[in-house]
């Protein structure tokens, strides 16, 4: 199976088994649905990650080590890594009734020929019962007779400086959960661009990225500069993705905006 294919196979066969999870827990405790999402979904990856790309190197958000600049070797080392995020919105998880969490799939590559070197991905909204992937990237649609910018912002926590870019753009914040979700729905065209800078990892952002820049739209970090990944620290704490023609203006009203 090619890398794009399997992308979109495990992210769904995770997402298969989370809304079963779901639905076995329930939601009356919230941390434990939590925990067992998470849970569950990392072991699965591991164990087909293992199966078919034993060779392979990964970087799992769920790893006890993942945070740790130290731990690091293997995968600096390995010609492919799996950057992988089992359950990306743990809180919209937990709460009946949301559909806005993700799983994500990406693979790096020291020889990809992009800045970013992501070789493939996958995005799966169970929930939505979707899932975008780089085998089989969709086209994302002109922007629509909306007479504002849309930005996708964080329902919990969004950067503290947003507000005010989206007065100055004259924006409408649109809050959703997971990242994934996020840039799942700028490559769909409910909103025009995600600009995150309130700390972020690899995992967060690698498969829908990988995503989004196969459909053609804009991804960078929020100086313009580009998205690395395979990182000794794994934190990537920033990032835009919109379309390319919106990326010139977004990018000047950010360099406006930026903390510090």
């Amino acid at each position: 199976m090619i890398d794009g294919a399997f992308a979109r196979w495990l992210a769904g066969r995770a997402g298969e088994l989370l809304m079963r999870t779901r639905a076995e827990v329930g939601f009356a405790d919230p941390h434990a649905l939590k925990a067992a999402g998470d849970k569950l979904s990392h072991e699965l990856m591991r164990t087909e990650l293992a199966r078919w790309r034993p060779a392979d190197a990964v970087l799992s958000e769920e790893d006890k080590e993942a945070r740790s600049a130290g731990t690091a070797a293997d995968r600096l080392g390995a010609e492919r890594v799996w950057i992988v995020d089992p359950l990306d919105g743990t809180r919209e998880f937990s709460e009946e009734g949301r559909d806005d969490w993700a799983v994500h799939v990406a693979l790096w590559g020291r020889h990809g020929t992009s800045p970013h070197k992501l070789l493939a991905g996958a995005v799966a909204i169970p929930a939505q019962h979707r899932t975008l992937a780089t085998d089989f990237p969709p086209t994302y649609p002109p922007m629509g007779p909306h007479p504002r910018l849309r930005l996708a912002a964080s329902r919990s926590r969004p950067p503290a400086f947003l507000a005010d870019l989206a007065a100055g753009l004259d924006a409408e914040l649109v809050p959703m959960g997971s990242a994934g979700v996020k840039i799942a729905a700028v490559v769909g065209g409910e909103v025009d661009a995600y600009v995150h800078a309130g700390g972020q990892y690899e995992w967060d952002s690698a498969a829908p990225v990988a995503v989004a820049t196969a459909t053609g739209l804009h991804a960078s970090r929020i100086d313009g500069s580009a998205l690395k990944y395979n990182e000794t620290d794994p934190r990537l704490p920033d990032l835009v993705v919109c379309r390319k023609d919106l990326a010139p203006r977004l990018l000047a009203a950010l360099r406006q905006h930026i903390p510090g």
